[in-house]
């Protein structure tokens, strides 16, 4: 990282791409053309992001298997007028996605997505409805980096 003083811990990124509600996931197509789509995940706190798809589109073309990708979050982003900055704080994750074809697998990464966006609500029978025609990717992190403003390090500080 160019500016290491704004680099954020390892558990200040991981908490926020644990409380994010949704990013970008960075993708390079067939043609060899850039393809960003954002999207709501769920993390499984070992190293792995889960994300949901129909079964046929550009994203599903574009993931093959285990291409490499980024995932960016964007936690906060305070847009500060008169300082001419905006204060921000966000995490890029790289790594390779997979679609996953392991009923096991499929099912972890919709009860992770439940639990996150459906707290306290039985997934049981929406798994069931989407089950047989849903995709679940499944992005095996290599590497986070998370960063913030100047300004919130000096105000810490």
């Amino acid at each position: 990282m160019r500016r290491p003083k704004q680099q954020l811990t390892a558990q200040a990124a991981a908490a926020i791409l644990e409380s994010a509600t949704n990013g970008i996931l960075s993708l390079v197509d067939a043609d060899g053309e850039p393809y960003g789509v954002p999207l709501s995940y769920a993390c499984d706190g070992n190293g792995h992001i889960y994300f949901h798809s129909a079964a046929r589109g550009h994203k599903i073309d574009s993931v093959g298997s285990g291409a490499p990708c980024s995932f960016c979050v964007v936690d906060r982003d305070a847009v500060v007028p008169d300082e001419f900055t905006t204060y921000f704080r966000s995490v890029i994750v790289k790594g390779k996605i997979h679609i996953m074809d392991d009923y096991d697998e499929i099912h972890k990464g919709l009860l992770l997505l439940c639990a996150k966006y459906s707290p306290g609500i039985d997934p049981a029978r929406e798994i069931a409805k989407c089950i047989g025609h849903v995709k679940v990717l499944r992005l095996d992190i290599s590497q986070i980096t998370g960063k913030q403003a100047i300004e919130l390090v000096n105000r810490h500080n």
